[in-house]
């Protein structure tokens, strides 16, 4: 079973880099087949300079993943194969145990993830985002938000980590429902959070005080029978020049939060479209539907893992000897973790389906509620403010897209 189980990993994860390879090779060479020319459907509405740029950013972006790639890939055979969690528990094994041990092992692997992902993040921010005038962030706002981040991941995780290891020991055959029922209700509660506690921690959120376009927005959400706790406008200016608008919080925390690049490239009537296409996803319950989704899916794998935890070839299949039981329960959760993405990659398309979905009927609804013709505008000088490629692959759209490509995305508005 172990050399069997090994060798499905392993088959499974070269289908995962050969198929990941070779869409990206598509669309690095469908992108610059397209560039010499902007597409006849946007002729006139985007500048052949603009849709170049956007051509030349989306092959540096799936160039520079290939790189991630690469890392990804030997940080993960590193850790299994080639004996990297083994010595790990090794380590830590004779000198604590219990939850502390579970906690410092845990904590030591997200640690030399973060060390080997740190360049990866430099070079992205600071040479590609920097070459294509996306960047406007300063290396001391990028390490002061690594260790916001870091220091906040410490105060939440460690405690919701010592609780799901508790559980894990305590619970007996079924602490895997515990722990999703625990999981689950740790979600609700961030999302509740998120906008007061969280998300100031890291952005300035300013009341909006455009009289007009306030009271526009306000006769939209009252025509939708949407109601939010304020509309509020986040200075993302100072990371990067990329514009947006999203809902965040739940219940009665839910704000709406433009950035300020978007508020001063758009006009009046295309932010209202903006945000109708917004309060789509709303009254359509898309964010409701892929919540429930995404429980149900890790009631599943932790129903699974449940099932593993105590299966030798689990362990040894992936280059780890079994501890005592309670080093088990640490032990299948990490190899878990590291497998899963690996034999669930392939569900990727339908996941990418079901988002584009959305966003076609968040369309339809905003066409309805909004003005169609504002909205494509609106899509149009984002999609140039992005340099999101208007001539993508359609294989690497169908695989990983969570938005349908622009020509297809526009001319369902436009038949409206």
């Amino acid at each position: 079973m172990t050399n069997t189980f090994s060798l499905a990993f392993l088959l499974a994860l070269a289908l995962m880099v050969g198929l990941r390879l070779w869409l990206s090779q598509r669309q690095i060479a469908h992108v610059l087949a397209h560039r010499a020319a902007v597409p006849a459907q946007f002729a006139g509405r985007v500048e052949l300079a603009a849709h170049q740029k956007a051509a030349d950013y989306a092959a540096a972006r799936s160039r520079f993943g290939r790189m991630g790639l690469a890392v990804e890939v030997a940080l993960l055979l590193a850790l299994t194969f080639g004996g990297g969690l083994q010595a790990l528990h090794d380590f830590w094994s004779p000198r604590i145990d219990g939850l502390a041990y579970g906690v410092a092992l845990i904590f030591s692997l997200m640690a030399i993830s973060s060390l080997l992902d740190l360049p990866l993040s430099l070079y992205r921010q600071f040479v590609i985002e920097e070459k294509f005038g996306f960047n406007r962030m300063t290396l001391k706002l990028f390490f002061a938000d690594l260790v916001k981040q870091t220091a906040l991941g410490a105060a939440i995780g460690t405690p919701v980590l010592l609780a799901v290891l508790w559980l894990m020991a305590r619970m007996g055959n079924l602490w895997w429902l515990y722990v999703w029922l625990f999981w689950c209700v740790f979600n609700l509660l961030i999302l509740f959070i998120y906008p007061t506690w969280i998300a100031p921690l890291f952005n300035k959120f300013a009341p909006l005080d455009d009289a007009p376009l306030k009271a526009r927005i306000e006769a939209l959400l009252a025509r939708c029978g949407f109601a939010s706790s304020g509309l509020f406008i986040m200075d993302g200016s100072k990371r990067s020049s990329h514009g947006n608008a999203y809902f965040t919080g739940f219940g009665k925390t839910k704000r709406i939060v433009f950035f300020d690049t978007l508020i001063g490239r758009l006009q009046p009537t295309e932010i209202e479209a903006v945000l109708a296409h917004e309060l789509g996803h709303f009254k359509h319950r898309h964010v409701v539907k892929r919540i429930v989704l995404l429980f149900a899916m890790s009631l599943g794998f932790l129903a699974a893992l449940g099932q593993l935890i105590d299966a030798p070839w689990f362990f040894n299949g992936l280059g780890v000897q079994m501890g005592n039981p309670g080093q088990n329960t640490v032990l299948a959760l990490i190899l878990f973790y590291l497998a899963v993405p690996v034999f669930t990659f392939l569900l990727t398309p339908l996941m990418s389906l079901l988002s584009r979905r959305n966003e076609f009927e968040a369309d339809r609804y905003a066409a309805a509620h909004a003005s169609a013709n504002d909205l494509v505008q609106a899509l149009v000088k984002l999609y140039e403010d992005n340099a999101a490629t208007l001539t993508p692959d359609p294989l690497h759209s169908l695989f990983y897209d969570s938005h349908p490509p622009a020509a297809l995305r526009i001319a369902r508005l436009n038949g409206v």
